[in-house]
């Protein structure tokens, strides 16, 4: 293995502080009203499409913008700084549906699904959960049953990002028995007869980012919109999951970056018994540990990042880098709301958000728990063989 060196390149940074400007210019003045709104963030998402992040890894070839996994999840981490938000629509659209039709799908599919994807023309939805299928995914029940040369899919899912809004939705179901091995994965298009959304969900954070059931009653697919292999569907979701859990990983440092720099200025300014806040002990003690855990779950999203784009094995790291990046999102902004003292708990202050926003980060694409699952079964595997 090469030595491993985060260090981007002139155009890597170039890239990187473009979004930035961009995000803080275009993305955070808006942050708050479209969340007290509930907005869909549809121009914030066109301005990335335009800087090519909602193809940020598909290669040029299929039309995307060809970057290194670990500039992407800087940039990333930009979009999440400004709006948590927009950072999990682009991450669900370069981590899940992308990452699928590219590793698993034919020349055709990309040309067919993916090129509009990586261009920005259309947004994508990842569709497992399901009301009684949360961690355990392999329990879905949602059916795909053949009828000549289509198939038809019955059954609901939830909580799914961008519901309603998506063109084209990664539906895994159920072709034969129970199990993992009994699941396909189906590209379903928007507008397709039968398929239909429930209304956002009311939610503790991230309002702009929508999240809805969405149901399937006799959904017609043609077999050419199955990718990978019938039975592998959960094969195609799962190893796609890894480079998502980078994205939200990379979304848990952003949060905890906006927060950590919030707080940090409010300490300089506010003054109580006689001197800014920042010099008391408590409180510049807890700045410590929070850009230490801060700096802790960055370095290991990286890493992940980084093995991604050596061709190496990253499930582990991905599942670390989610598990530290969504606690450092939580544990920051808890401390950002405590520091802030009664104007934290203030929506008119910019760390309340951000707390509501960070808790989700545990729990989608994989709970805490799950990845420490994940990672003790790599530990095991490593250290015992």
């Amino acid at each position: 293995m090469p030595q491993m060196n985060f260090a981007l390149d002139d155009e890597g940074r170039l890239i990187v502080q473009h979004v930035r400007d961009f995000c803080r210019s275009e993305i955070a003045p808006l942050a708050r009203e479209y969340d007290r709104e509930h907005r869909w963030p549809e121009p914030q998402l066109r301005g990335l499409a335009e800087l090519g992040l909602l193809g940020a890894t598909v290669p040029e070839q299929w039309g995307g913008a060809g970057l290194d996994s670990v500039t992407y999840a800087l940039c990333l981490a930009e979009i999440a700084a400004a709006d948590p938000s927009v950072a999990v629509i682009v991450s669900v659209q370069n981590g899940l549906p992308e990452q699928m039709i590219l590793n698993y799908g034919t020349d055709e599919q990309r040309e067919r699904f993916l090129r509009p994807l990586a261009s920005g023309e259309k947004l994508g939805a990842f569709c497992l959960t399901e009301p009684q299928a949360g961690s355990d995914a392999a329990s879905l029940k949602t059916r795909a049953v053949r009828d000549g040369d289509d198939w038809l899919i019955s059954g609901s899912k939830a909580w799914i990002t961008s519901g309603g809004h998506a063109d084209l939705y990664m539906v895994m179901a159920r072709t034969g028995g129970e199990g993992a091995r009994g699941v396909s994965c189906f590209v379903v298009e928007a507008g397709t007869p039968g398929l239909s959304f429930g209304r956002p969900e009311e939610k503790m954070g991230q309002h702009a980012a929508h999240t809805t059931a969405v149901t399937f009653e006799g959904v017609r697919v043609p077999a050419s919109a199955m990718i990978g292999e019938e039975g592998q569907g959960l094969i195609v979701a799962l190893s796609s999951l890894d480079a998502g859990r980078i994205g939200i990983g990379m979304l848990g440092v952003g949060i905890a970056q906006a927060a950590l720099e919030h707080a940090a200025r409010y300490a300089a300014e506010r003054e109580q018994f006689g001197k800014p806040i920042a010099a008391h002990q408590a409180v510049s003690f807890k700045l410590a540990r929070m850009a230490t855990q801060l700096e802790a779950a960055r370095l290991v999203g990286l890493k992940a990042a980084w093995l991604k784009d050596q061709g190496q094995p990253f499930s582990k790291e991905a599942s670390m880098a989610k598990l530290l990046g969504s606690e450092a999102a939580v544990d920051v902004t808890r401390d950002a709301v405590q520091i802030f003292g009664g104007n934290g708990y203030s929506a008119e202050y910019p760390v309340e958000k951000l707390y509501r926003d960070a808790k989700i980060t545990e729990i989608y694409e994989g709970t805490s728990e799950i990845q420490q699952l994940v990672i003790g079964r790599a530990v095991l595997s490593e250290l015992t063989r």
